[in-house]
Formats: C-alpha cells, structure tokens, sequence
C-alpha cells in the first residue's frame, strides 16, 4: 500500500512537540516534519543583504536520531568512525546511476532550473517551449507528472554495469530539482505519487542485492532553494513579458487542477530573491550566491534543513545504502558559503550520526562512509570531486573522481568511446584514487546502442586487465611521459566527449599501479606498433631489479632487458588490443 500523499494541511497539523537535541528514536519510529513556517510578504529584487555567516552561531537542530555512540557533532564523529572500509579503495570503478525526470528535456544537466532561462535564450527554454509550452502555464511540474520511464530496467543494467566491471552504483535520490526518487515518507513530490508511480530507488537496491553489487545513494538538494529561483521570473520580453512562471503558484492555485493536494512550495521552494545575487547568479551559468544567511527567514531556513535531514533520514532507514553522498562545494552542506550558502546548523553531522548509528545496530560494525564533496580529509567523511585529476599521488584517503560521458543528464549527440572511459579509470586509480562515470539515460530509462556497445568493451578490456586495476595501489610515481607546462600529461577535464575521444597519447605516456601480490603494472595510454620497443624510464637500471616482465591477455614469452635508460621492451609483433596494453612487471 502506497503512503498517503503528504499535502501541506496535513504537514501544518505535524508538530514537534518534546524534541529535544540529541533525542534518540524509538524502533521503527522516525521523526515528524515541523509545519510549514509563516514565510514574509517578498521585498524588492536584491534589496536585502545577507546576513554575516562568520558571525552566525551554528543552529544545533533538535531532530531525535538513532541511538548510539555517535552524536550529532564532527568532533564525535570523527572520534568514533573506525575508518573507510577497504572495499571501497580496493573496488576502483563505479558506474554514477545519474537519472531523473531532468532527462525528459533532452537539454543536458540542469534542464530544471534551465528552462526558466528566457533572458540568456537558453536551449532548454526554448527546448521546453516546443515540447511542453510556456513556463507561466506548463512548467516543470508537469514534466514531473508526465515523466514515465517505461523502459528502465535496473536489474538489466546493474548486470550490463557489472559486465563492464563496475564495482559499485552511486544511485541517484534527489537532485536539485526537489523530486525524491523513492517513496519518500517527507516529500510528496516523489516518483510514487507523481509521474511513473514507480519506487525507482527501490528497484536500483534490489538489483544491486541481487547482483552483490555495493551501492550508494547521492543527495544534491542541499541548496535547491537558491538553485531554484528562476522559477520565480517572468519573461522580459514577448506577449508573455512580466507574466510570473509557476514557482509563484500557491497550494490554493491547485485547487480542481492536476496538481491539486500538492504545494508548490514543496517543490520550488520560495522566492529568495531579495537577498543580494541570488536572483543575479541564477541567471549565471555557474555561481552559489554571495556567502550569507537569509536573516528574514530563518523559521523556514530550519524547515529547510530539517527536512533535509529527514529526507535523508528516510533512505536511510527504509533502503538501508552501503554510503550517501552530498553535493556541494564547501566543507559541508548548510556552512553559510558557497553551496552551504543560506544557513548555518549541524545538518550533515546529524545525518551522519543517525547513519552509522543506524548501520552499527543492523550491522553490528560500521563498514559504510559519507562523501562529502570537496571536503578536506575528516575521519567519517570521503573526498570527492568533479571531472579533472590531481597532479601527484593521493593516498591520504579513497576518494572518487567522477564524470558523466556527454553531459549529467541526456541529450542528443552524445560522444560514446571505450578508449575515453578506460583512460579516466587509469588516471584516476595511478594516483590512488576511485573512477565513477555517469551513463546516460534518456527520458524512457533506456540506453544507446552505441552506449551499450561502449559499455561491452570496457568490460572486454577490464576481463583481461582486471588484476592490474581491481585491489590496486599507487606506486612511487604515478606515471611517466610527455610533460605540458612541467607537468605530466593528462585526459582533460569535462564531461567525456569527442575532445577525449580524439585527444592523443603515446605509447610513452605511461601510467604504474601496485596489485594486491605486489606486482607493478605498467598500463600505457596507448598501443604501441606491433614489433616496436617501449622504455620505461622509471625503472632504469640501479632501480629495482626486475624480475620477469609479461603482457596480460598476451600468453608468449616478451624479449625486455633493463638498461640505464630504462626497462626496454619489446612488442610482440602481432597486437591485437585496444586503447592500452598493461604490463606485469616482478622484481628481485
């Protein structure tokens, strides 16, 4: 039986009566959202100025939590997490479960927020326009209630990911858009109640359950409520000029509509813009507000981040992942800066303590972790970042890099290359790091051919490569070869797309890791001609001594001998590979 849909008259009848910070939860009970605050009658566009976040003391939120050793604070957290469990550093490649109803625009990431964008002439606003009409009469909730993804099967292709070598699925919960993904006992805007009436966390989990994959849910609503204010706006110009698009719609707006029961404010949120350069930035291709507290609304702001938490909370508790994931920029979600920017409290650290509380009783040990993007190294907390690598070894904790083939969300034309795909994995493992990279998905849930096609051959490559890859470690340098600007070369940034597909390494760009029985791989970022001789300089001879040096997938003897110049060897004279070569390399 479905849960009842959550409409704002039956939110104002929750109270939070006797909740008291650090309040631990009975079995099986989970905390009630407070009522929707009293908002204020808006002021002017950018009228207002923020208030100071360093001089703003940390809200402690008052939202019970599982019992345990952990408490809301960093400073227990870190005290009492036991460490990242090892699979996470031996697993190396992920495949980002990126999906959601953001996908209907065919517009790329952020089609949500995009769409509102007639000042810019933005292609998802004229892409909305021809698909769905105006933003004053169709907005984005009735992309919500028209999205069905029929042909997504998450069984079939947590098999195809596995195929292709994946270890683990970073599955997405929420994005910015404010549209929970599973039967989400806190927002009613969710895929049960509106659009494929389907709990697509749900399926994600069993299929992985299914397969003994690991798997992760990632959470990008932390700062929805600044995200979101185009949907405030108006057009500027045209016979829709000044008409207000549908983020201004109020819960008595839906009154004999499709919508009715629903409060947009659920899903919008409320017009921040008169607060400095949140209305300016949105308008920007990429910039959080000015650092700040939203001073006139700070009932909402604690609304705000408890139902954050709670959202949170609630996967936690019903889906039971092996690690979550925040969004974000800064130190943590709700800092007051950059994507915290809005609010100041222990959000995070309350999420995190009911988590590896919850886990620790189901458990009976706490082998899950948090990423926290862009996060400085915390015990409790793993690092993460967008796109490019770092340029020296990183062994100071596992941490994930990632990227989407094409772009975050679908759109036509995509770029789909095995080569680009097995270079982000060796770049990210040489220096001791994780890959995870984002499939695209178009609105039905189906893949590309050319995408599955791509998918198989990575999986053909990591069949034969795996034990250079998988349990793997950095070596004392990550690689040898050509140097841009004194620095060792390196797959660009970016979403994965023609430039990698035609970006050009040779077969002297070399990249090292360790394997589990302490083997060193050399994997060149290339195939070299078949016959010819390869150097690596770094095991010159008065280096380590080597021992015995073979191709994996290749079942003949390699001529090689170590000189002062380096290991030279020599190519076998047929070569039947793609993308690169990996070379087992025993010492004395």
């Amino acid at each position: 039986m479905m849960r009842q849909i959550l409409v704002t008259t039956a939110l104002a009848c929750m109270v939070c009566s006797g909740i008291r910070a650090q309040q631990t939860l009975e079995e099986g009970v989970m905390p009630q959202l407070p009522a929707f605050p009293e908002i204020p009658a808006p002021l002017p566009v950018g009228s207002v100025k923020m208030g100071d976040c360093n001089e703003f003391a940390e809200v402690q939120l008052d939202i019970p939590i599982t019992d345990g050793p952990y408490k809301a604070s960093w400073e227990s957290i870190e005290q009492n997490y036991p460490g990242t469990p090892e699979w996470l550093r031996d697993a190396k490649f992920g495949i980002w479960v990126h999906f959601g109803p953001q996908a209907a625009g065919e517009s790329g990431d952020w089609y949500a927020r995009h769409l509102y964008k007639e000042r810019e002439n933005h292609q998802a606003y004229r892409n909305h326009l021809n698909r769905y009409g105006h933003p004053s009469e169709v907005g984005y909730k009735e992309v919500l209630r028209d999205w069905n993804p029929t042909k997504l099967d998450p069984e079939a292709l947590t098999r195809l990911y596995q195929k292709a070598g994946a270890r683990f699925l970073m599955i997405q919960g929420v994005h910015h858009d404010n549209y929970d993904l599973w039967n989400s006992q806190y927002q009613p805007w969710n895929s049960v109640n509106i659009g494929p009436k389907r709990d697509i966390l749900r399926e994600w989990a069993d299929a992985c359950h299914k397969y003994g994959m690991r798997y992760g849910v990632t959470f990008h609503h932390e700062y929805t409520w600044w995200w979101w204010q185009t949907a405030f706006g108006s057009d500027s110009k045209g016979e829709k000029a000044g008409v207000p698009y549908d983020g201004h719609l109020t819960l008595e707006d839906g009154k004999g509509k499709w919508w009715q029961g629903y409060d947009p404010r659920l899903l919008y949120g409320i017009d921040l813009r008169e607060y400095e350069t949140v209305d300016e930035r949105a308008h920007s291709p990429w910039s959080p507000p000015k650092a700040g507290i939203f001073t006139r609304h700070l009932d909402y702001c604690k609304w705000y981040a408890t139902q954050w938490v709670l959202r949170m909370m609630d996967v936690c508790a019903h889906y039971d992942p092996d690690f979550i994931y925040t969004d974000g920029t800064v130190q943590g979600p709700f800092t007051g800066d950059g994507t915290g920017t809005g609010y100041k409290c222990n959000a995070m650290q309350t999420v995190m303590a009911d988590y590896y509380n919850r886990v620790l009783k189901k458990r009976g040990k706490v082998d899950a972790f948090s990423i926290i993007k862009f996060r400085n190294p915390t015990n409790g907390a793993v690092n993460t970042a967008e796109f490019d690598f770092p340029d020296t070894i990183n062994a100071s904790q596992p941490w994930i890099r990632e990227a989407p083939v094409g772009d975050w969300f679908y759109a036509p034309g995509f770029t789909y290359d095995a080569g680009s795909m097995i270079r982000f994995i060796i770049e990210a493992i040489c220096r001791d790091g994780n890959a995870a990279l984002n499939i695209p998905m178009r609105p039905d849930g189906s893949i590309e051919q050319e995408c599955v096609t791509m998918l198989e051959e990575v999986g053909q490559w990591m069949q034969v490569n795996g034990e250079a890859v998988y349990g793997s470690r950095a070596w004392r340098t990550l690689g040898e070869g050509e140097m841009v600007n004194g620095r060792l070369k390196k797959l660009p940034g970016g979403g994965l797309g023609k430039h990698h597909a035609d970006f050009r390494f040779s077969s002297q760009d070399i990249r090292f890791t360790v394997g589990k029985d302490g083997s060193l791989y050399a994997f060149t970022l290339a195939v070299p001609e078949a016959g010819s001789q390869l150097t690596i300089r770094s095991l010159s001879k008065g280096q380590e001594k080597v021992k015995r040096v073979s191709l994996l997938g290749y079942d003949g003897k390699l001529k090689w001998r170590q000189t002062p110049d380096g290991l030279v060897i020599s190519c076998p004279s047929k070569l039947d590979f793609a993308t690169s070569l990996v070379f087992k390399i025993m010492m004395k």
